[in-house]
């Protein structure tokens, strides 16, 4: 079911599918590297509002291989009215509840322990205001400090050519986002994460949206970088059960915390789809 779109929501929406496809396309190349035929299987799925009316949709992407034990590649545009009570809470809609959401949303839980797991998501939304957001964030079970480093530092130079002020603002978002209060601990070594770029302007769709196809550049260059590094080390079970044990608390962020997990549900998204986020396995004491 589609939705009509103005010109600055078919653009975003254009490059979601663009860096899908960029991203996708790297991820089977490592699992081949590796001997592994692992492809991603699409599955596109519709929504529809309330009233009946054609609510957009999207199409979940996920692939199950020898490097990458799940990953979730997923892009949506959806479009319609927040509950009474959602309302309230989104940027823009408590006078008027329509809304319009397009992005990607990109979750890999790695089968070497070694190897970090990563999340990233950039998004443009549309109430009576309109801006994105997004960011990436590095996840290890097994944290390295080199590998922490060389994400950062992608990151730090993506933000850098638009704004000397993003990355320490960013950084520190996503430090104070990514966190479990409840076992008081971060989610990971943390990248940045930023929300309400606005739109005051004509103007300003232009400069905004550029950042946040470099943010989604970042992440292609870096990422493939580190998993080639680490995707034939040897593990112990000792590990493995670190990851494991790991992945229940990624797992209890996503579920009692994640505000996009939240969105997606309140907004008849595809629960398979919100979902992918969590691990294929994971382990409590």
């Amino acid at each position: 079911m589609t939705i009509i779109l103005d010109d600055q929501q078919q653009v975003a929406q254009t490059w979601f599918a663009e860096l899908r496809d960029q991203i996708c396309a790297e991820f089977e190349k490592i699992e081949a590297e590796a001997g592994s035929d692992a492809a991603f299987e699409y599955i596109p799925w519709d929504r529809e509002n309330p009233d009946g009316s054609p609510g957009g949709g999207g199409i979940q992407g996920l692939m199950k291989g020898k490097i990458f034990e799940k990953v979730g590649v997923n892009i949506s545009t959806v479009g319609g009215m927040f509950s009474d009570e959602f309302a309230g809470q989104i940027n823009g809609a408590k006078d008027d509840p329509r809304f319009f959401a397009t992005g990607i949303s990109l979750v890999a839980h790695m089968a070497n322990p070694h190897v970090p797991n990563v999340h990233m998501n950039t998004r443009f939304l549309c109430t009576t205001k309109r801006w994105f957001g997004g960011g990436a964030d590095l996840n290890p079970a097994i944290p390295n400090e080199e590998d922490t480093e060389e994400f950062h530092a992608r990151l730090r130079s993506a933000c850098a050519a638009h704004n000397p002020e993003y990355y320490p603002r960013f950084k520190k978002w996503a430090d104070d986002y990514f966190y479990i209060p409840h076992r008081q601990v971060h989610r990971g070594v943390g990248g940045i994460f930023y929300d309400h770029i606005e739109l005051d302007h004509e103007s300003d769709f232009d400069r905004h949206f550029a950042f946040t196809q470099d943010v989604g550049r970042a992440f292609l260059d870096i990422f493939p970088k580190l998993v080639r590094k680490r995707m034939n080390m040897e593990w112990t079970d000792e590990e493995k059960e670190q990851q494991l044990i790991w992945r229940g608390r990624y797992a209890e962020f996503n579920l009692v915390y994640d505000r996009g997990t939240a969105f997606g549900l309140k907004t008849g998204g595809n629960v398979d789809a919100i979902l992918m986020s969590l691990p294929p396995e994971a382990k409590w004491k």
